[in-house]
């Protein structure tokens, strides 16, 4: 694996040359801090979300899914705590006119922009919450927020998906969505922007069992990450300290990553306690516990919640995989991701444009496409179609030559190998699936 110091200028040059991420609205100069996934960034962003929903959905039967409304009314945040606690200190320098978290700086009494001292004005709280309108009349009534979090939607259908799903604790509630920040300080590409994705669960369980699930949800998060392709020496799961933890956890944990400014947080495990229901029990007025029949026992569960950024995870992966050999003394750029992590899983590359190949070239992308996301390219040299699949992270490429008419037989190409393998065209579904299935 790759241990350069330039790795952040590499990734996000490639994520511009190659279709992953593109800065928002660039024709007019960009907009800070919002970005555009591409043709492969949006597949890949998409796999992301789709390999964490198989995992925590899809292969277990104690999690349903959710999807909440991006809108809420002011209620909401009120009863979370977000409308009173939901700030950052910010401090303006007098002198340079330049803004700053306070709890963020390296000294508290200088500027690191301009470098003058005792400059900051006094440290004002500034709400993290973009407010809007709903409506046409504008007013108090009329007021809205864009959720800075998914968790509240699955605090506040909690009574619906436990009466529906036919679901008791321990059960979790999960939902993959949109949320929104006004971040004072966005930094470092996709990591830190007002808007990204969240990949959130809530995992309701009996009080006297939560700190068993809560270690539990730290080790199941965190062997996620490798069994996706992060190598174990580019993350550690770092207790926060007590000084760190948020008044209503009893214990938080964070997946983080090498990033290559340092170590930085890709996901958090905390032990919430009863605090979320109970909140939004006692300013809604409607009940939010759960009746155990067999113990004949009323109580408020506790919640323990595994919160991943999709964004951020997506630019783990791809500062994880890249890579640089050197191949018949020249540099190859490769994307070693996981095949369910990569944008796609075959090539299919016709040797040459000639009309003799094309038709049987088609064929195979139609034995290909419906089972895999798959790519077609018959435009330049094989060996820079090679390296542009490379480039992509693309596990597996589909040659079909002039042999092929005679053999009905295609050759494959691994991506970290580069080893080939002849394999005939009847049985190259089934080669397929044992590789990427």
């Amino acid at each position: 694996m790759s241990s350069d110091p330039e790795l952040f200028d590499k990734v996000v040059n490639l994520c511009k040359r190659r279709g992953f991420v593109f800065p928002s609205a660039e024709i007019y100069g960009g907009f800070r801090s919002t970005y555009d996934y591409g043709p492969v960034g949006a597949q890949m962003l998409r796999n992301v979300k789709d390999a964490w929903w198989r995992s925590m959905v899809q292969m277990r039967t104690d999690v349903v899914g959710l999807d909440a409304a991006i809108l809420s009314p002011p209620q909401v945040w009120e009863a979370s705590g977000h409308l009173q606690n939901f700030t950052d200190p910010l401090v303006d320098c007098k002198n340079c006119k330049n803004r700053f978290r306070e709890d963020k700086l390296d000294d508290p009494n200088t500027c690191p922009n301009c470098g003058e001292t005792g400059t900051f004005t006094e440290a004002k709280q500034f709400n993290l919450m973009f407010e809007t309108q709903a409506g046409p009349v504008a007013g108090s009534g009329a007021q809205a927020f864009l959720r800075p979090e998914t968790a509240q939607g699955m605090f506040t259908n909690f009574s619906n998906v436990l009466n529906t799903s036919r679901k008791k604790p321990p059960f979790g509630i999960a939902q993959v969505g949109k949320s929104f920040r006004n971040e004072i300080t966005p930094q470092n590409f996709v990591f830190r922007t007002r808007e990204f994705e969240q990949m959130e669960m809530e995992f309701f369980v009996p009080p006297a069992d939560a700190q068993e699930w809560y270690e539990y949800w730290c080790k199941e998060r965190f062997d996620w990450y490798l069994e996706h392709g992060i190598p174990e020496e580019k993350l550690r799961l770092r207790p926060h300290d007590a000084d760190e933890l948020s008044h209503y956890s009893s214990g938080t944990s964070d997946v983080e990553f090498a990033f290559p400014w340092g170590w930085d947080e890709l996901e958090g495990i905390a032990n919430r306690g009863d605090y979320d229901l109970r909140q939004h029990a006692e300013h809604s007025g409607e009940k939010l516990d759960y009746f155990d029949q067999a113990n004949n026992e009323r109580y408020t569960p506790h919640c323990i919640e595994p919160a991943a950024g999709a964004t951020r995870t997506m630019m783990a992966f791809l500062m994880a995989a890249y890579d640089e050999d050197e191949v018949n003394d020249d540099t190859r750029t490769v994307l070693r991701l996981h095949h369910r992590i990569a944008p796609f899983k075959v090539a299919v590359l016709p040797l040459s444009k000639k009309e003799d190949l094309i038709p049987t070239s088609k064929e195979v992308l139609a034995l290909v496409q419906p089972r895999y996301m798959s790519d077609y390219d018959e435009t330049q040299a094989i060996g820079r179609r090679y390296r542009r699949q490379d480039e992509l992270g693309t596990p597996l490429c589909i040659t079909i030559d002039f042999d092929t008419l005679d053999d009905r037989a295609v050759t494959v190409r691994e991506r970290d190998s580069m080893e080939q393998e002849r394999v005939p065209i009847e049985g190259l579904v089934g080669y397929l699936s044992d590789r990427l299935d």
